[in-house]
């Protein structure tokens, strides 16, 4: 595996990491202003974004914020993870995730969540393979207005 740098994402490293959203997650509809703008509105008092650097090319990236509600303790919630496909299997989300979780942990957080879609069943089983239970089941709604 070639050297791999993990850091904090930078504006100049939106287009690969909008690339990565809509080829490796599969968010078509994602565009290049979408991620600028909500790159441009991050609260990095709660949230944070990694990205996984080889060569100059942006392997993989990882979004996490601090999740506050009344009936839990403090949680992470991992917003999205994605490693192009030519850079899988070679530790880079497994690293990503462990960043991530070392941000929550730095932020006295003591426990991750995470949502994942019910088809993706490789990505299922990296975060079983990473210490992550399947809670529950549950459908997510949503209405555009």
């Amino acid at each position: 595996m070639q050297k791999v740098i993990i850091r904090q994402a930078i504006a100049s490293d939106i287009p690969q990491m909008n690339e990565l959203f809509r080829n490796d997650l599969g968010y078509a509809e994602c565009t290049l202003q979408i991620v600028q703008n909500q790159f441009a509105g991050l609260d990095l008092t709660r949230e944070a974004v990694f990205v996984a650097e080889c060569d100059g090319r942006i392997a993989g990236v990882i979004h996490v914020e601090k999740y506050n509600v009344l009936y839990f303790p403090p949680m992470a919630n991992l917003l999205g993870i994605a490693v192009a496909s030519d850079f899988r299997r070679q530790g880079i989300g497994t690293t990503l995730l462990k960043q991530a979780e070392a941000w929550a942990r730095q932020n006295g957080i003591t426990c991750m969540r995470l949502n994942s879609g019910s088809t993706r069943t490789q990505a299922h089983d990296f975060y079983r393979a990473q210490g992550y239970a399947d809670e529950k089941t549950q459908l997510r709604f949503i209405k555009n207005f």
